[in-house]
């Protein structure tokens, strides 16, 4: 139909094109990709992930059918041993608060603020590490 009985452009043509326009394309090995939104999480396990440099411009793209849940579920641990991995209920929150101990630390580290202060600004700020840090500076 398009372009003769090869069904579209040739790719190697694609790629030479591409290059001559200073776009670069880049496969990355991701194991999960999630989206937050106000209401919901979008979760991708092992997605095909592509990162296109265009122009100074990075772009994205994720390609897979994510897992729907209500934001704030707690994640599902891809297995025992798995490093990387953070679990909400691993233990490495405190108090029950939903902010971990790291973050409490590198906000205080960061602003020099206690650690009660900078557990604070955190909750104040839904965890959000940079707000955490302006609100206390």
């Amino acid at each position: 139909m398009f372009g003769g009985g090869g069904g579209g452009m040739n790719p190697r043509k694609l790629n030479q094109m591409m290059e001559q326009m200073g776009i670069d394309i880049e496969e990355l090995d991701a194991e999960e990709i999630v989206i937050r939104t106000g209401e919901k999480e979008l979760v991708f396990d092992q997605p095909d992930v592509q990162r296109m440099d265009a122009q100074g411009q990075a772009t994205y793209t994720i390609t897979g059918e994510p897992e729907t849940r209500e934001a704030g579920e707690e994640a599902t641990p891809l297995g025992a041993g798995d490093e990387g991995t953070i679990d909400a209920g691993t233990g490495s929150e405190s108090g029950g608060d939903g902010i971990p101990e790291e973050d409490v630390g590198i906000v205080a580290q960061r602003t020099g603020a206690s650690e009660d202060d900078a557990r604070e600004a955190l909750e104040e700020t839904d965890g959000d590490l940079a707000a955490a840090v302006s609100r206390l500076e």
